[in-house]
């Protein structure tokens, strides 16, 4: 063999194991990224979540402080509706919001009834307001001016505002019976979260999301 034909036989070899290189490549790649698409795709999606989380837990960390300053005072329930609202902030979405629960509670975050009780959650008596996404509630305060809320109260609220403790003496004090000192006041938040990604469509039949809950307490501020 001459170094002509030797020289062309190197090259077509070096040329074909390229091209089965190139073949054995995209082979690779086409089984690895769906996998990798899969994995990126759910990290996303548990950043949103997580991010979700951690909006509706200051919400209603936030919230109850605010229910804990109001105290009875009119329109309170509104204040704590609106700070919801004002704390979930992108890529979180207060219109995901589902449901906000103010609640009466005693000191370790169990639900009380409205004779102070402790009571299961969703008893008929439970000492709570539920108000819902959708319509409007208006308040009402002491000076006169008015707060419109996107909320509405679902059923009857088993826990009016004039009825909230924040004397430490309690019934002594003027509050209603089963008030024995300064209340402690609950904010739930129920959260849909949607999802962000078309990772659903990836990993087949699945549920349009999922719900988000958080709740915080705390002790009303006393009046002195």
């Amino acid at each position: 063999m001459s170094s002509r034909d030797q020289w062309s036989w190197w090259l077509g070899r070096r040329v074909s194991r390229s091209a089965a290189s190139r073949g054995q490549s995209l082979v690779e790649f086409s089984l690895v990224f769906p996998i990798f698409l899969v994995l990126f795709l759910g990290v996303l999606e548990f950043a949103f979540a997580f991010n979700a989380q951690l909006s509706i837990n200051y919400a209603t960390r936030d919230a109850a402080l605010i229910a804990a300053e109001a105290g009875n005072a009119p329109g309170a329930d509104c204040v704590v509706l609106k700070q919801v609202d004002a704390d979930v902030t992108p890529p979180a979405n207060a219109a995901s919001i589902t449901q906000v629960k103010i609640f009466w509670t005693n000191t370790v975050g169990d639900p009380l009834d409205t004779a102070g009780a402790v009571t299961t959650d969703g008893s008929s008596t439970q000492a709570d307001n539920v108000y819902v996404r959708g319509g409007t509630t208006t308040c009402t305060f002491a000076d006169g001016t008015t707060l419109t809320v996107p909320y509405m109260l679902q059923g009857t609220a088993m826990y009016p505002e004039s009825q909230r403790c924040n004397y430490l003496q309690g019934i002594t004090a003027g509050c209603a019976a089963g008030h024995t000192g300064l209340d402690t006041v609950a904010v739930q938040v129920t959260y849909f979260d949607n999802w962000h990604t078309p990772l659903h469509n990836l990993i087949g039949p699945v549920a349009s999301g999922w719900t988000l809950l958080q709740t915080n307490a705390m002790r009303m501020e006393p009046v002195l």
